[in-house]
C-alpha cells in the first residue's frame, strides 16, 4: 500500500480504500462535518459511521461539501442492536440513507453480534439480521457486507448458514490488543480485519515502549500504530477532530516498520484495550 486511496480487495472483488476514515465520538454537526472535509481534503477516501454515533447526517453533509464524485469515496455505516431482525434492519438502513443522503452504500455491518439467550435463539437472531443484508446486497443497496465485533465462535455459525459470507469483520484491534484467534480466524476465511481504535483510544499515544520505536523512524506514535495495523494486514480507521493529525495520522506510507519492531510490537502485552467484550456488553 503507497497511499490512502490504494485498495484492499474484498472476497467479492470490490476494492476498499486501506485506511478509514473514523468517527466513532465525533459529535454531530459542524464537527463532524469539518473533519471529514479535512479528512477528504487531506486523501482520505473511506470513511466510516454507524447509526449509533448519530453522525451519519455530518458525515453525509461532509461528503456533498467535499465535491468529490460518489464513485471515488467508500462509505461504511452499521446497525445498532435495537434494531435486530429482519424486517426492523430494513427499516433502521432506510433510515441511515436519509441521513446519509445517498443513493447506495458500500460497506453496511452489523454492528454488534447477539448474544443473549440460548445459542440457537442469538444465532437465529444474528441470522435474521444477516437474511436483510444478504437482501441489500443482492438489490444492489450496498456493495459489500460484514459485521462488527463478531469473535470467532460467534462468526462460524453464521459463515455456515450465510448464502453470502461476511466481507469485512471490524474489531478492536490496536499494539497490545491483537485479538489473534479471531484474526487469523479472518484472514483463514478471506474476511478482511478492521481495526477500530488502532490508538487503543488515545490510551497508546504516551505508552514509551512505542515511543522509543516510534523515534527511530521520526514519526509520531499514531503514524507508528496505523502503519503497524497495515503491515498487519488489517485496515485501520484512525479517528481525530483536530486538522493537524487528521493530516499527520495520513502519513503512513513512507516509512516501513523493520521486521524486528514489529515483532517487539506483536509481543506487547495487554494495554489500552476498551473493555468492552461482544459477549458481556450491556447494549
Amino acid at each position: 500500500m503507497k497511499s490512502l486511496k490504494d485498495n484492499y480487495i474484498l472476497s467479492n472483488g470490490v476494492g476498499i480504500p486501506c485506511v478509514g476514515f473514523g468517527t466513532w465520538q465525533t459529535p454531530e454537526g459542524e464537527i463532524t462535518v469539518n473533519s471529514v472535509l479535512k479528512a477528504l481534503e487531506v486523501g482520505y477516501r473511506h470513511v466510516d459511521t454507524a447509526a449509533a454515533y448519530r453522525n451519519e447526517k455530518g458525515v453525509g453533509e461532509g461528503v456533498k461539501q467535499s465535491g468529490i464524485p460518489r464513485e471515488e469515496l467508500f462509505i461504511t455505516s452499521k446497525l445498532w442492536n435495537s434494531e435486530r431482525g429482519y424486517d426492523t434492519t430494513l427499516r433502521a438502513f432506510e433510515n441511515t440513507m436519509k441521513l446519509l443522503n445517498l443513493d447506495y452504500l458500500d460497506l453496511y455491518l452489523i454492528h454488534w453480534p447477539a448474544v443473549k439467550g440460548s445459542p440457537d435463539e442469538w444465532q437465529k437472531l444474528n441470522l435474521d439480521m444477516w437474511r436483510a443484508f444478504e437482501y441489500l446486497y443482492e438489490t444492489k443497496r450496498v456493495r459489500a457486507i460484514g459485521v462488527s465485533n463478531f469473535l470467532t465462535h460467534h462468526l462460524a455459525p453464521l459463515m455456515k448458514a450465510a448464502d453470502v459470507k461476511p466481507m469485512v469483520n471490524q474489531i478492536e484491534f490496536h499494539p497490545g490488543f491483537m485479538q489473534k484467534e479471531t484474526a487469523d480466524y479472518c484472514k483463514a476465511e478471506n474476511i478482511l480485519v478492521e481495526a477500530w481504535s488502532p490508538l487503543g483510544t488515545g490510551r497508546l499515544l504516551s505508552n514509551p515502549e512505542l515511543a522509543a520505536i516510534a523515534n527511530k523512524y521520526d514519526k509520531s506514535v499514531a503514524q507508528l500504530c496505523i502503519r503497524w495495523c497495515l503491515q498487519n494486514g488489517t485496515l485501520p480507521l484512525p479517528k481525530s477532530v483536530t486538522p493537524a493529525r487528521i493530516e499527520e495520522n495520513a502519513k503512513i506510507f513512507d516509512f516501513e516498520i523493520k521486521p524486528e519492531d514489529m515483532r517487539t510490537i506483536d509481543s506487547m502485552p495487554y494495554i489500552g484495550g476498551s473493555g468492552l467484550n461482544p459477549d458481556t456488553v450491556p447494549f
